[in-house]
């Protein structure tokens, strides 16, 4: 392996100095671990929620060097904290979990009991294969949608037949997170759909009057008023008696962690706290599972959790998560043995019972040796159904394809041998997925174009602006491109039907990997029985800022056909690229000062380095003026964080007195109206109103109480940030303390960024090439995959 090729900085002649060498460079973290470029929201507990892409400490990203937040790290409840989230998270919450009862029996059945329980051992088999009958008989016939779901999901599944049959209104299940989808089996034709919402949405806001008592009762337990207004809107009209009857409550309140809502809890209960309170116990397992999903995961290993919950001085965490499960807090799972959900009460650390394999009468034996351990899962309701929901949806879409147009000219005239090959197989399938790289991208523009010619309403979604931008000018026609969340929003694209589907009847998602499930499942229910899908997208990159690897789920499950494209990016950060994305950190010729290598020595360097880069040398080498330049960095803390960065860029580019919230006309800012999406924009003036800002184009008021919490200065981005984006110049800065933030993806996607130029301020040495070179790995665990894997019947 060779090193980064080393340019001088344009316009430097500083740059031609050799790097200096590094003293104990940290060890990078080793893949794509769930730390490092885990894609989800927030920081630690969102503390940097505008990120809108998994940035903060879930990206691994500086601010484990400079404002780390730790799991373990203690302290009162912060007043800061709640401003940075949108969402809700719920913590501890109830709901109809399967009866105690039910749950002694199974374990009776899980395991050998002494003679003296024979006739209760007995009785377990009886009811084991009953359960085994009962599952052989509905195999033979259609199996309902959520079949597989029970407690919260299976209650939120009858709210949306409930609205499908007319019984009730769709408002009166405003929070459902997705409409469900008929079961993949089902020979029926799908039902007329409700409307479905946005996929995300601006936070309740709670009545002074709960806000006032919240605060009260936060007041008796000494954690700040701040906290009253999330907290209402969290936990609703009743939060202060929710909080007095259940103080751990207070961890679903976004930004607030164990040991504050240990604090509180301690100080309105007294002696009547402990750590192995149930109340605690229950709200920990639905922290420790809204924790992995900022960081990707729609499901954890139940060891994984137990594991967590004995870090926390829980005596006895089986019981903790039998306890959690009973209570509807989270759903449990086996993985591969048909994904069959576990109920409360059984053994979840033994290997597989009966009713979960397909043995027939043998169900008592199944734990003899020489069986291979079932995975167990943990995971929350609302992404349960997303899956179940988008598996069955991807399932529809492909048993659903009609084959009424003949594309044989269009594969004729397709401009290059993969474009052809798209052409060919989305003809014949309802779901194609597609891979390459920035220059395949022509791919897809030349399928929408070809299927427009043939009188197919077909349509392109991007996940930026930016994106959208690119491929209207790849097609030629800004009709043919939207946004993603534009077109759920219906604030483009060609509107809804009469049952609420999509009007299209091709729709290609491009930078499919910035898909979570959540929004794939509402995206998948808004098609209608005949539409085409196609997914397109680059592997290589960082995945989505929600829970969920839809893309790559796809991708392994082989759920459909893949076109993997032959076009290979051009130039030298082309070049550059596609050998990051396979681990080779390559030396290429950039004699046009494509990509340039800037070393230097500390954090302080890097910082003076890239604003003299954005402000004068790249300007005036290359040519693309700094407001074209966009600084890329790992992290939003630390020396050289985003942070740091912004401040300075700030400074020198645009400075001023911060009159509108810290903000003046002409700073380069970041709005994130939703987690996950994060738009680059302009600040034009601020008023009564709110801050306005030029989004591309758009103009976009953001009231005065949301801008603390949803606009961050933009010059300086993550790579999270700037997934599915691309400028003309970017700047990649790698300061030393940044070195375990490093991954190969993280280094593929910052890299690949700049369309016309590259320059990285590189100072962590070996770091770099040990982190391309590490082969990326699956850091998210999800049940997409076994869903669309398990054979239909």
């Amino acid at each position: 392996m060779t090193a980064l090729p080393r340019g001088e900085s344009p316009g430097s002649p500083a740059a031609d100095d050799d790097v200096a060498p590094s003293a104990a460079v940290p060890a990078p973290s080793t893949g794509d671990g769930p730390e490092t470029d885990g894609g989800a929201p927030g920081t630690g507990e969102r503390a940097e929620a505008t990120d809108g892409t998994a940035d903060g400490t879930a990206d691994g990203e500086t601010d484990a060097v400079g404002e780390a937040t730790a799991d373990g790290e203690a302290g009162a409840p912060t007043a800061e904290a709640p401003d940075t989230d949108d969402t809700a998270n719920p913590a501890g919450g109830s709901g109809a979990g399967p009866d105690a009862d039910a749950a002694a029996g199974t374990d009776a059945g899980a395991a050998p009991a002494p003679l003296s329980e024979a006739e209760a051992e007995l009785a377990a088999q009886r009811e084991l294969r009953e359960r085994i009958e009962r599952r052989k008989a509905e195999k033979e016939g259609p199996i309902a949608a959520g079949g597989k779901l029970s407690g919260k999901a299976a209650d939120l599944l009858a709210a949306v037949r409930a609205v499908e049959s007319g019984e009730q209104s769709a408002t009166s299940f405003f929070d459902s997170p997705a409409p469900a989808a008929p079961r993949r089996t089902a020979p029926a034709p799908a039902p007329a759909r409700p409307h479905v919402p946005e996929p995300a949405q601006a936070p309740r806001s709670a009545s002074p009057e709960a806000v006032a008592a919240a605060a009260a009762v936060l007041a008796e337990g000494g954690a700040p008023a701040a906290l009253a207004g999330p907290a209402a809107e969290t936990l609703g009209a009743q939060a202060a008696d929710a909080l007095r009857t259940d103080p751990w409550q207070l961890l679903g309140v976004p930004g607030v962690k164990p040991e504050q809502a240990d604090g509180f809890a301690r100080a309105l209960l007294g002696a009547e706290c402990g750590p192995d309170d149930e109340r605690r116990t229950a709200a920990l397992v639905g922290w420790l599972l809204e924790r992995a999903a900022l960081r990707g995961h729609t499901a954890l290993d139940a060891s994984e959790v137990r594991a967590a919950l004995a870090e926390r001085s829980v005596a006895d965490p089986e019981a903790a998560v039998q306890h959690a499960v009973a209570e509807g807090v989270v759903l449990v799972f086996q993985d591969g043995q048909e994904d069959e959900q576990v109920h409360d009460g059984q053994e979840f650390e033994a290997p597989a019972e009966s009713d979960g394999t397909e043995g027939g009468d043998e169900g008592a034996g199944a734990g003899q040796a020489g069986q291979e351990p079932v995975q167990v899962l943990l995971g929350l309701d609302r992404y349960a159904l997303a899956e179940e929901s988008l598996a069955d949806g991807l399932a529809r879409l492909v048993n659903a394809c009609e084959k009424d147009a003949d594309w044989s000219q269009a594969v004729s005239a397709a401009g290059s041998p993969s474009a052809a090959e798209l052409i060919r197989a989305v003809a014949a399938h309802g779901l194609v997925a597609h891979t390459g790289g920035e220059a395949a991208r022509a791919e897809p523009a030349a399928l929408i174009t070809a299927a427009r010619a043939l009188g197919l309403r077909a349509l392109g979604a991007a996940h930026s602006a930016d994106g959208r931008r690119r491929l209207a000018e790849a097609t030629g026609d800004p009709e043919t491109a939207v946004t993603l969340a534009g077109l759920l929003s219906a604030e483009q694209g060609p509107g809804r039907d009469g049952e609420g589907a999509i009007a299209v009847d091709l729709l290609v998602v491009l930078d499919a990997p910035q898909l979570d499930v959540e929004t794939a499942a509402i995206l998948v229910e808004s098609l209608a029985d005949g539409t085409r899908l196609v997914l397109s997208g680059d592997p290589g990159v960082l995945g989505s800022a929600g829970a969920g690897r839809v893309f790559a789920d796809v991708l392994a499950a082989r759920a459909c056909p893949q076109i993997v494209s032959r076009t290979p990016d051009p130039g030298p950060i082309g070049e550059l690229v596609s050998g990051i994305g396979i681990g080779e950190l390559n030396q290429v010729e950039a004699p046009g000062k494509e990509v340039v290598i800037v070393p230097v020595r500390d954090a302080g360097e890097a910082v003076h380095r890239t604003v003299q880069l954005v402000a004068d040398s790249v300007p005036r080498a290359i040519g693309v003026p700094s407001s074209d330049t966009q600084v890329i960095t790992v992290g939003h803390g630390g020396q050289a964080g985003t942070r740091a960065l912004n401040a300075a860029l700030k400074q020198r580019l645009n400075p001023g007195p911060g009159r509108f919230g810290g903000f003046d006309p002409g700073d380069r800012v970041v709005h994130v109206p939703a987690p996950g999406r994060a738009e680059p924009a302009v600040v034009v003036s601020a008023d009564a109103e709110g801050l306005h800002l030029d989004c591309a184009g758009t103009e976009v008021v953001v009231a005065q109480d949301r801008v603390e919490s949803s606009v961050r200065h933009g010059w300086a981005l993550s790579a999270h940030q700037a997934a599915g984006m691309r400028w003309p110049a970017v700047v990649v800065v790698l300061p030393g303390d940044a070195a375990q933030g490093l991954s190969r993806s993280w280094v593929y996607t910052a890299f690949g960024r700049g369309e016309r130029h590259l320059s990285v301020v590189h100072g962590v040495d070996q770091a770099l090439p040990r982190a391309v070179a590490q082969p990326p790995a699956q850091d998210r665990t999800t049940r997409l995959r076994t869903l669309l894997e398990t054979p239909a019947g």
